[in-house]
């Protein structure tokens, strides 16, 4: 049986910490290149399609970051994450085979925004509760 972290184990330093940031990274260069690729997924299928993945992306990227950096900087992803959204509307837009969109740019921000919102529920801390099952599997 799983017991239920305590507050104080929430705040402790995350032992594979470098590791969570390279794979957060990994997520953002493979983010742009989907955004820059000539033929982008199909989102058609959705209405509103592209704008839901951009929005769930976002979500997800912000949340990633948020359990890496303590509460006090979460601004920090939140900025990187909304410039590096409106940078790739930008570039988008000189490729000649992607366009730039203002609506993306939105749907990036407030993905940011609602990542940020939830980032004080149990879904920041699921590295650290990663690592305290590990350390509890090693123990026995």
């Amino acid at each position: 049986m799983i017991k239920d972290i305590t507050l104080s184990d929430k705040y402790k330093p995350l032992k594979y910490r470098s590791l969570y940031l390279y794979l957060g990274y990994l997520w953002v260069l493979l983010t742009v290149y989907v955004c820059l690729a000539p033929n982008p997924p199909d989102t058609s299928v959705i209405e509103f399609g592209d704008k839901i993945v951009h929005l769930l992306g976002y979500i997800c990227l912000f949340l990633w970051f948020a359990q890496i950096y303590s509460r006090q900087s979460h601004w920090r992803p939140a900025v990187g994450l909304v410039l590096l959204g409106i940078m790739i509307e930008f570039v988008q837009g000189q490729t000649g085979y992607r366009s730039f969109e203002v609506a993306d740019m939105l749907a990036n921000t407030t993905g940011v925004l609602i990542g940020w919102l939830l980032a004080g529920s149990f879904v920041s801390f699921i590295f650290v509760r990663l690592e305290s099952l590990m350390i509890r599997e090693q123990k026995v």
